[in-house]
């Protein structure tokens, strides 16, 4: 029993220590990270801009940055990246941006509104030098607002055209015996294409071939004029594969000379006017934010800008989730706040549950009721994420956000031969009434439960033209023509009366300021920034759920258990989302 004793004591004790000794690291950790003190990022310095972190619409928050030296700063928002360049073009101590351009993980609308941050910087007179050891097109996307564009001398740019591929998943459902039971509205609402086609419908082909050619067009206007080219010949060099080689690139001045990396380094410090080989105050974005104050004023009048961001689903969820519940609460907030004079609504979402985009939908209509409400377009506001911002004042989208698809379906699989006939699994049942289990996945559906289902899609898709219709001010017979879940760039949006204006975030928050007839004002951000204590906690809980599961099953098997958790989450629910991932080679 003594033995026992002992040995209960000191694990009481080595426990207590622990425990003290944990909440100290998190006091330090969380009085580092709200330290006042500023980085200083001294003269002549470079920001680095570095094309293959995902600049998001909110930041990705590293609670651990604070303890690093290695410059492991978070990422800045997008938003963030815009305003540090603006601030940067004013800053004495910048000389210049360096471009880390060999590829590009930002979509379409974000590398739009970098590129035009970028090429409002350029009026500094200041440098912008873009570099990468091979230059894909969305880097060079971004890159061709550069002075200069080096490639390695053995490297290349991608010059080729844009591709977007599909992936048809009915052969191996048919060979697994499962039936996906499928009811739509819209002769372009393509999402369930992948489970019922083996290759593009006509009416998928046709607005596909639409909207990438738009976002093709545009990156060789921009093209053109950045490096003063004539389009039909750089459209020339991809259609008959003239572009090779780095040396290609440099012959038809889509690039101005082949350096290795001390090379471009040695070119930075000519613009600096610094001996050769001496070292370059680069600083990278994450660093800069970190040294300057955004949205200082301290005007009582406020702005709302809030962040729809990712799928949307009802109730509650987590990041990059934009769920009714929470965001139902948010908007709601800033109408009721007397002090928050506008709402910008920042939609980045490819749509979701039917049944959320109307709950959140109600709340944006209640808003504009007391005060501006506009809505600013991301990579795509599509969709569900259409169906929240069309009942706003305004409607600004990026030329590349991808828009529109307003059309609804639904999914009930039928997995009973594939039970039965595969893995030897049968299922019976006991019910009060024929439509007490309708919607089962081990059995088909019956003639009945067939027509209420594509009676119950037909429904939700006339309510969200109805709703269009309000928003836009056109009647249902022009809304349905421009409807039928078709796929719109914003550019064409604008043209087809789903957008007002074709402009960034930035745009959208003077327009809602200037509605609401303020001059001064300062910006509240929604959601709100977790602290510290909260980012530790998530983090951990995120990272060591995925960790377990990686590790008992493998990385593939937690991708494909991720994917298969979103398909659930749409079987049996009406979605108003994107026909499938948008993918751009």
């Amino acid at each position: 029993m003594k033995s026992f004793f002992k040995i209960f004591i000191a694990s009481l004790l080595a426990l207590i220590v622990f425990s003290i000794l944990g909440v100290m690291v998190l006091i330090g950790i969380a009085a580092s990270a709200s330290s006042s003190d500023k980085p200083v990022i001294g003269s002549d310095a470079v920001l680095v801009l570095d094309l293959s972190k995902p600049y998001k619409e909110t930041v990705q928050e590293n609670p651990f940055a604070s303890l690093t030296t290695d410059g492991d700063f978070e990422t800045p928002s997008l938003f963030d990246m815009v305003r540090l360049i603006e601030h940067a073009k004013l800053d004495a101590n910048v000389k210049g941006i360096y471009i880390l351009a060999s590829s590009n993980v930002n979509g379409f609308g974000a590398s739009e509104e970098i590129r035009k941050a970028l090429l409002d910087f350029r009026k500094s007179k200041k440098f912008v030098v873009a570099y990468g050891e091979t230059i894909t097109q969305k880097g060079y996307a971004v890159a061709n607002v550069a002075q200069k564009i080096f490639v390695h001398p053995q490297g290349g740019l991608e010059w080729a055209g844009f591709s977007s591929n599909l992936v048809f998943l009915k052969g191996m459902l048919d060979k697994l015996e499962i039936k996906p039971q499928i009811f739509y509205a819209g002769k372009f609402k393509s999402a369930t294409e992948p489970l019922r086609e083996t290759q593009m419908t006509d009416a998928n082909r046709l607005q596909t071939s639409v909207w990438l050619g738009d976002l093709y067009n545009q990156f060789l206007y921009q093209t053109a004029a950045a490096r003063n080219l004539d389009t039909a010949l750089i459209r020339s060099l991809a259609v008959e594969g003239k572009i090779q080689t780095a040396a290609d690139a440099v012959k038809y001045n889509l690039i101005d000379g082949l350096k290795y990396d001390d090379q471009v380094k040695n070119e930075i410090t000519g613009r600096l006017n610094i001996a050769v080989n001496s070292k370059i105050n680069f600083i990278y974005f994450g660093e800069y934010a970190k040294s300057v104050t955004l949205n200082e004023s301290s005007a009582s009048e406020k702005i709302a800008v809030i962040y729809a961001n990712g799928d949307i689903i009802s109730g509650t969820g987590a990041d990059e989730q934009v769920a009714s519940d929470d965001y139902k609460e948010l908007i709601r907030k800033a109408r009721l706040d007397k002090s928050v004079k506008a709402i910008v609504l920042r939609v980045n979402s490819p749509g979701g549950s039917a049944l959320a985009s109307d709950v959140i939908w109600r709340e944006v209509s209640l808003a504009k009721k007391e005060k501006p409400v506009v809505v600013s377009m991301g990579d795509v506001a599509a969709s569900g994420g259409y169906y929240i911002a069309c009942n706003a004042n305004k409607v600004f989208a990026n030329a590349s956000t991808i828009t529109g698809s307003i059309g609804v379906f639904s999914i009930v699989p039928n997995i009973e031969s594939f039970l039965k006939n595969k893995i030897g699994i049968t299922t019976d049942r006991v019910r009060t009434g024929p439509f007490a289990d309708m919607g089962s996945m081990d059995r088909a559906l019956t003639a009945p439960e067939k027509m209420f289902f594509q009676s119950s899609t037909d429904s939700i898709y006339n309510t969200f033209k109805s709703r269009v219709a309000e928003g836009r001010k056109r009647n249902m017979e022009y809304v349905d023509s421009i409807a039928q879940g078709r796929v719109w760039t914003g550019t064409r949006g604008l043209s087809v009366g789903l957008v007002d204006e074709i402009g960034t975030l930035s745009d959208a928050i003077k327009a809602a300021a200037s509605m609401a007839k303020i001059t001064t004002y300062r910006l509240k951000e929604y959601p709100e920034k977790k602290n510290i204590l909260e980012q530790l906690f998530n983090d951990y809980k995120r990272t060591v759920s995925l960790h377990l599961i990686e590790l008992e099953l493998g990385v593939d098997q937690l991708l494909m258990m991720q994917q298969v958790k979103k398909v659930k989450a749409m079987v049996g629910v009406p979605q108003a989302k994107l026909p499938y991932t948008i993918s751009v080679h």
